[in-house]
């Protein structure tokens, strides 16, 4: 697996309302742009729309804990989600086979390796921004 360089360093803070207010700020930037779903067009999939808002609810299913960890490189998964052109590891759901999920890896700004995942629809086509995590 090929790793895409990001220029954005991870959101600083140590608390969830610091890295939250970070994060929302990246977010809402992009919800500026729309009148309906935010989304960003990402390079990988020439250019199609990957959703935003399926990482919201599924970040409120994560413990506390997790959610600052993941929303750390929330900045970094959305560059790497429009500019990265590097093949990401693809795998059928298992928990629904009318979906596709896509890893893609990334580096940090500081070097730190983490992974943003997209779920495809395969009936419809549309992509959601599932979620970003660092390697364990």
């Amino acid at each position: 697996m090929i790793l895409y360089h990001t220029k954005v360093k991870k959101l600083p803070g140590t608390s969830y309302s610091e890295v939250r207010n970070g994060a929302l700020a990246v977010y809402n930037l992009i919800k500026a742009h729309t009148k309906r779903k935010p989304y960003v067009r990402s390079s990988y999939f020439k250019k199609q729309k990957v959703f935003l808002d399926f990482f919201w609810t599924h970040l409120f299913q994560k413990n506390h804990r997790e959610r600052v960890r993941r929303l750390k490189f929330f900045a970094a998964a959305v560059e790497l989600i429009k500019n990265s052109r590097n093949h990401p590891v693809t795998v059928e759901n298992p928990h629904k086979k009318g979906e596709l999920l896509h890893r893609f890896a990334g580096l940090t700004k500081e070097g730190e390796l983490f992974y943003a995942q997209i779920k495809e629809d395969r009936r419809s086509g549309n992509k959601y921004f599932m979620s970003c995590f660092p390697q364990e």
